[in-house]
């Protein structure tokens, strides 16, 4: 699959055409680096990364080649579902308590069949109702298979919302997203509830790797770590950014598979964590609640982003529904992991600027 990723110019206009772009005039072509392999959950992955920033691919490498020759890495997915929720406003506080209140209720299940009747793979599998004065916030969570799934909640929402001002025609939805699921944005309510994957992944570097490949020392890590993505984050009142750079990975590599980079924004949330076990070797961590990816739909139709799928084993639907999804998200956490244990190895051993000036300045 390596080989299918374009190494000249080339895009298939016919598949963007009622697909990805309107008044196209020409195509941005992006360089793809692969790092890895990196051993995710058993099995050796390779990870494409699009991007302009020199250093970047090879020090996620670096992150893939220590937690690798240490056993490799495991990651969980917590929780999945894609939210959406529209703003209805009501003839007063009182209207849009009872509106909350049978939503979440009675009401629960004639909405459920309402938004379930215009998808074949999505399942409604929460409605949370906020009220703000007069105006009901329904943040809607949907299962939505290998799907990122924002066209597939959008679309039941709104036969949802029908079957909702059929019993309160008095309530005028005002838009049918309200802000508060949040797409795009910085959003404190996408770093505790989630929104499309919550995945947390872990893996313990053994101390010999971390002086030989990491050039640094277990205690200098944990060190920084603490002092840089969590109290210095803490100090600048950071919602969801408790880590290095997790953005720099993410975007790489959602660029490379044909997810929309501007959920960079939510997907980017991450708190990573060291600890030095009993053995003196590095245990870490990062939780990442709102990864937002979809091996179906989007981007993931053109040439590039579907080669840089295959190349990862995920192109298409899953044998169960959502499971390629699922394994995309792990394997881009998976990304996370290795760029964050590099920066930070880099910090604690001050050859940061050093292997920027190497990679950089050609």
């Amino acid at each position: 699959a390596i080989e299918s990723i374009p190494s000249e110019p080339s895009l298939d206009y016919s598949k963007v055409y009622g697909a990805n772009c309107e008044i196209c005039v020409g195509y941005i072509p992006l360089p793809v680096g692969m790092a890895g392999p990196l051993m995710l959950n058993g099995e050796k992955v390779f990870i494409p990364m699009a991007t302009t920033e020199g250093c970047l691919v090879a020090s996620t490498n670096r992150g893939c080649k220590a937690i690798t020759a240490s056993g490799g890495c495991k990651a969980f997915i917590v929780n999945d579902g894609i939210t959406r929720a529209p703003c209805l406003k009501c003839l007063s506080a009182e209207q849009a308590v009872a509106l909350a209140k049978w939503s979440e209720g009675e009401g629960s299940q004639a909405l459920k069949n309402s938004f379930e009747s215009t998808t074949s793979f999505g399942k409604l599998v929460g409605i949370k109702p906020t009220v703000a004065g007069k105006n009901v916030y329904l943040r809607l969570k949907c299962f939505s298979g290998d799907a990122m799934g924002m066209n597939m909640v959008s679309k039941g929402a709104l036969a949802l919302i029908s079957t909702l001002l059929a019993k309160f025609p008095d309530v005028v939805l005002v838009a049918l997203s309200g802000n508060m699921c949040t797409d795009k944005k910085p959003s404190a309510i996408n770093w505790i509830e989630g929104r499309g994957k919550s995945v947390v992944i872990e893996c313990t570097i053994k101390k010999e790797v971390v002086d030989k490949t990491l050039k640094t020392t277990v205690d200098k890590i944990v060190d920084v770590n603490l002092q840089k993505n969590l109290i210095g984050s803490a100090m600048s009142a950071s919602v969801g950014g408790y880590n290095a750079h997790a953005a720099n990975n993410v975007t790489a590599v959602f660029l490379a598979t044909g997810q929309d980079p501007a959920q960079n924004v939510e997907s980017s949330n991450c708190i990573t964590l060291f600890e030095k076990n009993a053995e003196g070797d590095l245990w870490m961590s990062c939780t990442m609640p709102s990864i937002e990816v979809g091996t179906v739909g989007g981007g993931t139709g053109l040439a590039a982003q579907s080669a840089c799928l295959k190349a990862i084993g995920v192109k298409g639907g899953g044998e169960a529904p959502g499971d390629n999804a699922k394994k995309l998200a792990m394997v881009v956490a998976g990304a996370v992991m290795a760029g964050e244990i590099s920066l930070i190895a880099a910090l604690a051993a001050n050859t940061l600027v050093s292997a920027h000036m190497a990679h950089n300045r050609k």
